[in-house]
């Protein structure tokens, strides 16, 4: 199903087109409808569904009607993780590009300027607030959130929340919003606890489950592990050896495929970059010259790529470990699309990636082949993830924190703009 087969509003149609967002995965298909409806929900999908755009596009497109309260919190979307909290405001600041709604994210482990930032925001009323449980009870209790307006509450990962002990704070959180809420339950998992908190928190919902999304057997995966310094050396070598064309080359943040875009010119290839800094008509013009094969590479970030719909696309390549295996499913479904229907994808692996990359190889239930490295390349570490599992503690995110940035940090806070009477 295509998204303008949906019952969404012009302006958020806009948004996804402007994304290459296209073509519904089978939770979106299945979820949006229901949640536009404003019925309750509980929905079992794994990682590698589109779980995260099932949810947040039917609230921006509430929202975007001028229906609800300006100047007040109108959606609380809680997620167990300070990364997970920060690539949800990252993908709603993309959907709400042509819309007047504004998010903020607000989770622990930073200064008192973020803090002060958080708050700023919620006491303005961003209309949609994405929280780890903790850090928002904190803004709670120093009275310095109101949510007597909620109209959305959204959980994400829930069955992970409860594993990490937070489901005192749900509920405490639960209590204070309007009876007339609308709760949104995601959870990749339906154990007995994820039943009874749907009981205490749901009312009459619609129930949902989402098969595993795997990538094709016609996509050959394989990696690359190496020291972080390694991997343009290998990258040019295997450039040098085989002229590249048709290739996608993923990072997890737009400065890091500026810096990657600009120097593999520098080394004299055809290069192109698609990130969210250029404006519809530069991506247009970018996504022109790939397709019509005038550039041989494109590196590109997750956000402005997932609706990439291009035949023939001989390679695609991880530079670095995307955030989730959602992720990374959907990049390497570029290849494999076209007459022969097979692909290669490659990934590069740094010490500080290994933990990420199990887990992603966990998901697809599969060990992904070690390309073995050349010696001239110098020494290069061993595949021993469960090492830095065990230095890491049980239980701790395995994004990549050094390679998430977040945009709230980033951004002044901008207020929705009022709407003419």
């Amino acid at each position: 199903m295509r998204f303008d087969e949906l019952d969404l509003e012009e302006a958020v149609l806009d948004g996804l087109a402007a994304m290459n967002f296209w073509e519904t995965t089978p939770v979106q298909e299945q979820t949006i409808p229901i949640i536009l409806e404003g019925k309750d929900i509980i929905a079992c999908a794994q990682t590698g569904t589109g779980k995260t755009a099932a949810y947040v596009l039917p609230v921006i497109n509430e929202l975007s009607k001028g229906e609800h309260p300006e100047n007040a919190i109108n959606a609380i979307i809680m997620a167990p993780t300070r990364e997970l909290a920060q690539q949800i405001d990252q993908q709603i600041e993309g959907f709400t590009y042509f819309v007047p709604v504004s998010a903020v994210a607000v989770y622990g482990g930073t200064d008192g300027i973020t803090w002060e930032q958080q708050k700023r925001g919620m006491e303005m009323g961003a209309d949609i607030v994405i929280a780890t449980p903790g850090r928002l009870l904190s803004h709670i209790k120093m009275g310095t959130v109101d949510l007597s307006q909620v109209s959305f509450f959204i959980l994400d990962e829930a069955d992970r929340m409860l594993d990490m002990g937070f489901h005192d704070d749900i509920m405490q959180v639960y209590k204070l919003l309007p009876k007339t809420c609308q709760t949104i339950m995601f959870s990749a998992t339906m154990p007995p606890k994820i039943r009874t908190l749907a009981q205490n928190i749901l009312k009459d919902p619609e129930e949902v489950k989402i098969a595993i999304s795997r990538p094709p057997e016609s996509i050959m995966q394989t990696a690359y592990v190496c020291n972080d310094m390694q991997k343009l050396p290998i990258l040019e070598d295997l450039f040098t050896q085989s002229h590249p064309q048709r290739v996608i080359i993923f990072s997890s943040s737009k400065m890091k495929v500026k810096e990657l875009a600009t120097t593999l010119k520098r080394l004299k290839f055809n290069v192109g970059a698609m990130h969210s800094d250029l404006e519809q008509i530069q991506r247009e013009e970018v996504m022109k010259e790939f397709k019509n094969g005038h550039i041989d590479i494109l590196v590109a970030t997750d956000v402005v790529s997932r609706g990439i719909d291009i035949n023939d696309i001989r390679l695609v390549i991880n530079f670095d470990i995307p955030h989730d295996p959602e992720d990374y499913v959907h990049r390497i479904g570029r290849t494999a699309r076209g007459t022969n229907g097979e692909g290669l994808a490659i990934t590069f692996i740094s010490t500080e990636e290994q933990v990420q990359f199990k887990r992603i190889e966990d998901f697809l239930e599969k060990d992904i082949y070690k390309i073995p490295i050349s010696p001239k390349f110098g020494e290069v570490p061993l595949y021993e993830p469960e090492k830095y599992t065990s230095s890491r503690g049980k239980g701790r995110s395995f994004k990549n924190k050094r390679n998430t940035q977040s945009t709230t940090n980033n951004r002044q806070y901008k207020r929705r703009p009022k709407k003419n009477s």
